[in-house]
């Protein structure tokens, strides 16, 4: 069991929302950031904890892409109904949203306790930091850029939305730095794989933080806390994702994949050290 107070809820709060959507892995900084603290970072319900928090930094998404949303959910309504509407590109993206989604939620039932348990450490964090940064990199560098939101394919969302499992099982890829990844490999431009990534971030970690719930309250984190976590990571959320599109729109991913790197390395020398418990 262990309760988080109020203070360390703002605290994560606060990397939640600022790490879940730039790719620098919000499990991996979450994981660091509960070490620091002195909260046990393999606890379920501190892993049910940060799952729930999730929440706030999705409804960010849902806020900052809200028109999008509605339009999304509007053609896909119309196609239901009219089956000229079934070749509007928004019908077509709307179900490969929900079918891209199926992967990660299979990867999560199947490998709970590995989630859970041994990948819980942070020495897998450094390492997913380290090699996913290579990926960033080489996907940064080899991707095309050629293609727009526009011309995206059910291929492409269904290979962006599986790779999310890389982030599920090794916390520290980061989410969007493997989704982005893939998009930008895939040809997308950024603008388009960082949106496509924001997209299929919000069945995925909503389900996740919805069925974290129980173990995050049962663990005596506290309704407040969650509370107080949840809207933290709203509102710097949101921040993050004003920014993050006017950045990649005219930046490479370079500053990400130092930064990640400096991160990594300095997370295995405090581990090897004895500074900080895995």
């Amino acid at each position: 069991m262990s309760a988080i107070d109020i203070g360390q809820s703002v605290i994560l709060g606060i990397v939640e929302g600022l790490t879940e959507f730039l790719p620098v892995s919000s499990t991996g900084h979450l994981k660091i950031a509960e070490g620091l603290l002195g909260i046990p970072v393999g606890d379920q319900s501190v892993v049910g904890f940060t799952a729930v928090i999730q929440v706030g930094a999705i409804a960010a998404v849902l806020v900052y892409f809200f028109r999008d949303i509605v339009r999304f959910a509007a053609a896909w309504g119309r196609g239901l109904v009219n089956p000229r509407a079934r070749q509007e590109h928004d019908y077509k993206f709307a179900w490969w949203v929900i079918f891209a989604t199926l992967p990660i939620v299979a990867a999560g039932l199947l490998f709970q306790s590995l989630v859970k348990g041994p990948l819980a450490s942070l020495w897998v964090v450094a390492g997913s930091l380290i090699i996913g940064s290579a990926v960033m990199w080489f996907a940064d560098r080899a991707g095309s850029g050629r293609r727009s939101e526009a011309e995206a394919t059910l291929t492409d969302a269904m290979l962006v939305g599986a790779s999310q499992i890389l982030a599920l099982l090794f916390p520290g890829f980061s989410r969007s730095g493997a989704t982005i990844s893939t998009g930008l490999l895939r040809g997308l431009d950024r603008v388009a794989a960082t949106r496509l990534s924001f997209f299929l971030s919000i069945p995925a970690l909503t389900g996740a933080g919805l069925y974290e719930l129980k173990d995050a309250l049962g663990g005596g984190a506290g309704a407040l806390s969650l509370v107080v976590g949840t809207v933290v990571s709203f509102i710097v959320a949101y921040a993050s994702i004003a920014w993050l599109l006017k950045f990649v729109a005219g930046h490479t991913f370079t500053a990400f994949v130092v930064y990640r790197v400096i991160v990594g390395v300095a997370l295995l020398a405090v581990l090897g050290t004895g500074v900080l418990a895995p």
